[in-house]
């Protein structure tokens, strides 16, 4: 877990501001320089996800996408929405762990409902540590967790779905078959490499963590990584929680179409960019790069699935979770 080496409390010494009265001017001026390089890159990136939906489905008709949608059946529906009860419900699980291991004692009631309330609005505005954080530290105070245990919760939450998600992409890659991947972009060879890649990167963190011991020290705060039975709660909950969400899409589409091996691969790589970009809830940039990946799709169908996606994964936690802000909020107003 986080810890400070001094007195000064966490968010008095930004990780920043550390950074920056480490280097010389020279490296400084290089770093500022390379901030507002990347400040470039999530609109480039949004351009280039519009660019590439519009040559995917400008050709589409909303006749063929309710058509699309309406071939879902009731089975898909209440599938999907299982589904996302089941994902929210892991995410709160594994934020349990890491509350227990940074040494907060909470009931698990209110980590889920804090969890889901964080998760859900964090994966729509985007910003998805920053958001998540501070949601957390609102409630969490009322408990008596510290900030800085807010903050490792945060990043072992943030551990587990990276984890977890290049252990099942590595996986999903590496177990598809030639003919699954044939309904992909994704080249054979490259395929199986990135794959084993992968699971070793996931089962790398897991050993590590079993072998080190004493924590990792940087600017003035130090991390104590989790135990191996933490880390390995971290890999298998994460494993299931992406399987959990990339199934909402592939249900979705017409049954047969693509393998689920290929298709989480896909899925795992469209994520990658979807975060990379910045963009709040990746959107349009994950659309993009899944459509990319799996041109063999009929794009009615493909769309049908995105919009089934967001509406289930998306725009209903988001819904509940401000309609609970705002009833806490008035509550909270009530009592005062």
């Amino acid at each position: 877990m986080l810890t400070d080496k001094d007195t000064t409390p966490l968010d008095a010494k930004p990780i920043e501001a550390a950074l920056a009265s480490a280097l010389p001017d020279s490296r400084h001026r290089l770093a500022l320089v390379g901030r507002r390089a990347l400040a470039v890159v999530p609109p480039v990136l949004l351009v280039a996800a519009v660019w590439v939906l519009w040559r995917e489905f400008h050709n589409l008709s909303f006749a063929a996408v309710a058509a699309a949608m309406a071939g879902w059946g009731h089975g898909a529906i209440l599938g999907s929405l299982a589904l996302f009860v089941v994902s929210f419900t892991l995410m709160g699980v594994v934020e349990g762990v890491g509350l227990r291991w940074t040494g907060a004692r909470i009931p698990w009631g209110p980590v889920i409902a804090v969890s889901f309330l964080a998760n859900a609005i964090a994966h729509s505005i985007g910003a998805n540590l920053l958001v998540s954080g501070a949601i957390r530290a609102r409630f969490y105070d009322r408990y008596g967790v510290r900030l800085s245990q807010v903050a490792a919760t945060t990043l072992f939450s943030g551990l587990s779905f990276a984890v977890g998600l290049a252990a099942l992409s590595g996986s999903g890659l590496l177990l598809a078959t030639s003919a699954d991947l044939a309904a992909t972009a994704i080249p054979v060879v490259f395929a199986r490499v990135l794959g084993s890649g992968l699971v070793t990167a996931a089962l790398g963190y897991v050993a590590v963590c079993g072998l080190r011991r004493r924590p990792i020290s940087a600017f003035g705060r130090s991390l104590v990584l989790p135990s191996a039975g933490d880390a390995m709660a971290q890999l298998v909950i994460g494993v299931v929680d992406n399987g959990v969400a990339a199934a909402i899409i592939w249900i979705l589409l017409p049954p047969g179409v693509i393998g689920y091996p290929s298709f989480v691969g896909a899925y795992a790589v469209a994520c990658v960019a979807g975060l990379a970009s910045s963009v709040p809830g990746g959107a349009g940039v994950f659309e993009s790069a899944l459509a990319t990946l799996l041109p063999n799709l009929e794009p009615a169908a493909l769309a049908a699935a995105f919009l089934g996606y967001r509406l289930s994964y998306y725009l209903l936690p988001l819904l509940i979770a401000a309609l609970a802000l705002a009833g806490d909020t008035l509550l909270g107003s009530r009592k005062r």
